[in-house]
């Protein structure tokens, strides 16, 4: 039996992939009631951690236990677009039962299925409406709903249950500002057991704790993200001040090390000449050659052991600093000079009819902000010629590269290195590594096919291409970016992005990213309209 105030228990789980890639070995995992936010980096096992707790995994050897009803919300949810609202609710025999008593009909059947749930079109009405999703009718079906109004109808669906732990996979994705506001309103009133996996910063504000899932073990973190960063910022210092010590006392150790050596050997040397100047016996001098070895031995062992300890502390000190390998790059070429004209949009009427008037000049950098179907992707495509204005004129006179949503820009057939050469034919290979080890791509690890890299080190090669293309980007447009990236990548893309000095547009929701970004010029498309507007 679990602890009472333990809802989730995990006692020596492993699993691994079929092809035998191990996720977690002898894994331990203990949460009780409150709200944690569970966070790593791409690749940690945050997202198969959460489907072996829901059952969706079965582990290699291990327990799984759980303390009341759960429900699981995961990622890249899909809607069956013939299905009614009231079925994705969970609701429709009931509802249908109490229709039919309503019209008279007593059969037993009716009865069981409401069960004590007499108000199930009132409770799923007013949760429907906390979620914004007041515009639903329960009878219409869902093929109509964006993604973001699926996760909401999703979480719907889980709340109207009550489960007594709930699990959440990266639930703000492809949610717009006005959704997310209502999904960290449902966080933060949640009572239960609730474990969210989130890259969301604002979101992980509403937890009462974080579990950062490291090398295969969990530390706790007491407190939100903000808290969590604090603590570890005074923890990498520490960890620093430690590693400047050792680095230093391995130094003085090697110093008196070879101090030592010079020491004995001098005193060796003074010992043979005294001994052929007093002639002494060859049995004396063997005796004092002898007794002046091990004493040199003596000596050359202890300084060699601190030397040995003193390297052992370093190392220790060493893996006590996290390396979430910064991205540190020049890039001068994407300089673009004040007042020169970057993007001039001509009274343009995009293809789903918002019409646009906007001119950039000189490296601004904009913040394309707006609800989820207003058009922001359409706009970045029209720009980069992808789609055709329906009318007016769109001028890019300065080269430009544009990110996508979906990471599908490289050849999953090709190295690194090799869809890098694409986007810069003419750069020698010994640049091409070199620029791509600033992006922590060094040795093996640049000739790795792009069809095997983690989502993070996908992610990392995409902007590589772009940054390091031919000509220069002086004009790079971000669609979503830190959607699907751990906290880590999304602090690696504002670090490139910051040495980046050409002209800038980034769609997207995630407020905290935008604002570390420098943004110049925040603009809403909203109404088929394009307005400047104050971040908040």
């Amino acid at each position: 039996m679990a602890h009472p105030t333990t809802s989730i228990l995990c006692t020596d789980l492993s699993f691994e992939w079929p092809d035998g890639s191990t996720v977690l070995d002898g894994f331990h995992l203990a949460v009780g009631p409150g709200r944690t936010g569970l966070i790593g980096l791409n690749g940690a096992g945050k997202s198969t951690l959460l489907r072996l707790l829901a059952g969706d995994l079965t582990p290699a050897s291990g327990t799984v236990r759980i303390g009341g009803e759960l429900g699981y919300l995961p990622q890249g949810l899909t809607l069956d677009t013939d299905q009614r609202v009231d079925e994705a609710l969970g609701i429709r025999a009931a509802r249908e039962a109490l229709h039919a008593i309503e019209s008279g009909d007593t059969d037993e059947r009716h009865f069981a299925a409401i069960g004590d749930d007499w108000d199930v079109e009132e409770r799923a009405r007013e949760t429907l409406d906390r979620l914004g999703l007041d515009r639903l009718d329960l009878d219409r079906t869902t093929g109509e709903l964006s993604g973001g109004e699926a996760v909401l109808l999703h979480l719907a669906a889980l709340l109207l249950r009550r489960p007594d732990v709930l699990l959440l996979d990266e639930p703000t994705n492809n949610l717009d500002r006005q959704a997310r506001g209502l999904l960290y309103e449902a966080v933060a009133n949640w009572q239960g057991v609730l474990v969210v996996v989130s890259h969301d910063r604002e979101l992980l504000q509403h937890v009462d704790r974080i579990a950062d899932l490291r090398d295969g073990s969990v530390t706790w973190y007491g407190g939100n993200y903000a808290d969590y960063e604090r603590t570890v910022a005074a923890q990498q210092e520490t960890a620093e001040r430690l590693v400047r010590a050792a680095e230093g006392d391995v130094q003085r150790q090697k110093r008196d090390l070879a101090d030592a050596r010079t020491k004995l050997e001098r005193s060796a040397s003074y010992g043979k000449k005294r001994a052929v100047t007093r002639n002494d016996p060859k049995i004396f001098a063997g005796k004092l050659k002898r007794q002046a070895e091990e004493t040199a031995g003596r000596v050359k062992g202890m300084h060699t052991e601190r030397l040995t300890e003193a390297k052992e502390r370093l190392t220790a000190a060493e893996e006590a600093v996290r390396d979430d390998a910064e991205i540190r790059i020049d890039l001068p070429h994407t300089a673009v000079p004040e007042g020169r004209t970057v993007l001039n949009l001509d009274h343009v009427r995009l293809p789903s009819g918002a019409r646009v008037h906007l001119e950039l000049r000189g490296p601004e950098r904009v913040a394309l902000v707006g609800r989820n179907g207003s058009g922001k992707t359409t706009l970045l495509r029209t720009i980069a010629g992808e789609l055709s204005a329906a009318e007016g004129e769109v001028g890019t006179p300065v080269p430009l590269r544009y990110l996508p949503q979906r990471l599908d820009l490289l050849d999953d057939r090709l190295s690194v290195v090799g869809n890098v050469r694409e986007y810069a034919p003419a750069a020698g290979d010994n640049t091409i590594r070199a620029r791509l080890a600033r992006f922590q791509f060094r040795g093996g690890r640049a000739d790795q096919l792009v069809g095997t890299l983690s989502g993070g080190e996908r992610f990392r090669a995409t902007l590589a291409a772009l940054l390091l293309a031919d000509p220069p980007p002086q004009l790079l447009m971000l669609d979503e970016p830190t959607n699907n990236l751990d906290l880590a990548s999304v602090r690696q893309l504002t670090q490139a992005l910051a040495s980046y000095q050409g002209a800038l547009i980034v769609a997207g929701h995630d407020l905290p990213f935008l604002r570390g970004l420098g943004v110049t010029r925040w603009l809403e498309l909203d109404g088929g309209e394009l307005r400047a507007v104050d971040p908040m």
